[in-house]
């Protein structure tokens, strides 16, 4: 999972994600201790659903926001596509797509788009980290990157997306080899990323105008949620750290520059505390001094990750957090693991989330 929805730290999968995660999990350790990281990271990456502890996340100040994150919402009209096509895989592949009948999104932020395009009744598999609403019933086929090549085929899919991050190198082969069409698309790392997936993944499916359409929906609401954010009266923007928790798997992570959060952080009109502080990477192992140099006013976790550790009584229990601005008031903000870091047609809504949580009465959770 960049730690994106394909739910990984980009250590994006978002994940995203992320994919964070799985740009950890993929990236050679340096030595014992970042092997150790590795491992662990990519173990709870697998186990995206664990969580605990029995305080809930604070609730965002829209409650509609909330419940329209769970569904994606499709493009009014069904697609018309124009077969065949040919097009640019991002692995350098020349790919041509001749049937849209049998489709399967190897991850969840690509089955989002999918989903939206209008193309939900021709998708015959997931993978775990498509968590809304239409596509839940789906058979699983992939876990945290984990593709399984005999289940994929054993649905005679006629066109399977991936993204780079999608492995192992041995299972994408082997789709190919059996003759389906499988394209391989460049992952989203931030807000300008959107739209160029949101195309690509249009075209291969043979609806361009569409794609165009979807991007402009998307983009122009990204636009109005930026119009909304209230002015700094002091000038300051407030600083946010994300971290990624698992506390069933002992994983505590502070994102950097290479998280995936920057750009949602940027564009809420916050600091990315992480990144700012000189962490030019995706993520680090939390530890005091890297948190008081940070120094967050806020802390944006994962709904599921908050959770884990027990609410916000476990979190002030990590150490380090406690002495931060955003421990001393108890100041979170907390989005659905699926949605976080997905960066396509729903991150509108994720920038909603954040913007109502971080700005709400100072932010604070109740």
């Amino acid at each position: 999972m960049r730690i994106s929805q394909d739910f990984a730290p980009r250590a994006t999968e978002g994940p995203a994600g992320p994919d964070a995660a799985t740009t950890l999990r993929r990236r050679p350790a340096r030595g014992r201790a970042a092997a150790a990281l590795t491992a662990a990271v990519a173990f709870a990456l697998v186990l995206t659903g664990c969580g605990g502890g029995n305080d809930s996340a604070p609730k965002s100040a829209s409650a509609k926001s909330a419940a329209d994150a769970d569904r994606v919402e499709p493009l009014a009209g069904a697609p018309a596509p124009k077969l065949p096509v040919t097009v640019d895989s991002a692995d350098g592949k020349k790919v041509t797509i001749d049937s849209t009948d049998r489709i399967v999104p190897l991850t969840g932020s690509l089955s989002e788009i999918v989903f939206t395009l209008g193309f939900g009744k021709q998708v015959v598999a997931r993978d775990i980290t498509a968590t809304f609403e239409q596509a839940e019933k789906l058979p699983v086929v992939t876990r945290a990157h984990d593709v399984s090549a005999e289940s994929v085929l054993s649905l005679k899919p006629t066109i399977v997306l991936a993204d780079t991050t999608t492995g192992p190198s041995e299972a994408i082969g082997q789709i190919r080899d059996a003759g389906i069409p499988l394209l391989v698309v460049e992952p989203a790392k931030g807000l300008s990323d959107v739209g160029r997936r949101i195309e690509t993944v249009a075209e291969a499916l043979g609806v361009p105008s569409a794609g165009t359409e979807l991007k402009q929906r998307t983009e122009k609401r990204i636009a109005d949620v930026q119009k909304s954010i209230p002015d700094h009266a002091d000038g300051k923007k407030p600083r946010v750290a994300f971290l990624y928790l698992r506390g069933s798997a002992s994983v505590y992570l502070l994102g950097g520059a290479e998280s995936g959060a920057s750009s949602l952080l940027e564009a809420a009109g916050a600091v990315d505390a992480g990144k700012e502080s000189g962490l030019d990477k995706d993520f680090t192992a939390i530890t005091s001094e890297a948190l008081a140099k940070a120094a967050p006013d806020a802390i944006l976790l994962m709904t599921k990750g908050f959770e884990s550790v027990g609410g916000m009584d476990g979190l002030v229990k990590i150490p380090g957090i406690a002495e931060t601005p955003a421990g001393m008031d108890r100041r979170v903000v907390t989005v659905d693991d699926g949605v976080l870091l997905n960066y396509g047609p729903r991150t509108d809504r994720v920038l909603t989330e954040i913007v109502e949580q971080l700005y709400a009465k100072g932010g604070k959770s109740q």
